[in-house]
């Protein structure tokens, strides 16, 4: 009765007499030596880089690289000048920038969160503008317009 499984032709009736049907060695077929283990087998040895690329939550690391220390790590949130004209009025309101006797106003940057100052558009009103950095071009526009940058 013929067999009703579909399946490729076997290689043994092609390689019939010739003993090791192509795989050289008789150790290169038999067993598991061939690929390596059976299952699972190791992924603490030879099959380590395979698992920490596509399984890397197996044994909870997963490949681990330099993360540079908080400390040593600076987040900068930077506004524009634009925008420190444009929230002038939000600023005094909140308490961040103060008006003074001579018309000057104030702004305390630190107080917003923000810590850079960049330099994109204009100010008219002359202002004296506190952050932790300043950008060139911001320096020179706030100086064009009668006002000064400080440093904190």
């Amino acid at each position: 009765m013929p067999s009703l499984i579909p399946r490729r032709r076997k290689k043994s009736r092609k390689m019939r007499g010739s003993r090791l049907h192509g795989y050289g060695l008789q150790r290169q077929h038999r067993r598991s030596g061939r690929r390596g283990g059976f299952g699972n087998a190791g992924p603490h040895k030879h099959r380590w880089t395979w698992y920490t690329a596509y399984w890397p939550d197996y044994f909870g690391k997963g490949r681990r690289g330099f993360k540079r220390p908080r400390a040593v790590v600076r987040e900068i949130r930077a506004i524009n000048l634009s925008d420190i004209e444009l929230n002038l009025d939000k600023f005094l309101e909140r308490g961040s920038a103060t008006r003074r006797e001579d018309g000057v106003i104030e702004v305390d940057l630190s107080k917003e969160g923000y810590n850079k100052v960049l330099g994109k558009g204009r100010i008219s009103t002359p202002m004296v503008i506190k952050a932790k950095y300043f950008s060139e071009k911001a320096i020179e526009r706030i100086k064009a317009a009668g006002g000064e940058a400080l440093q904190i």
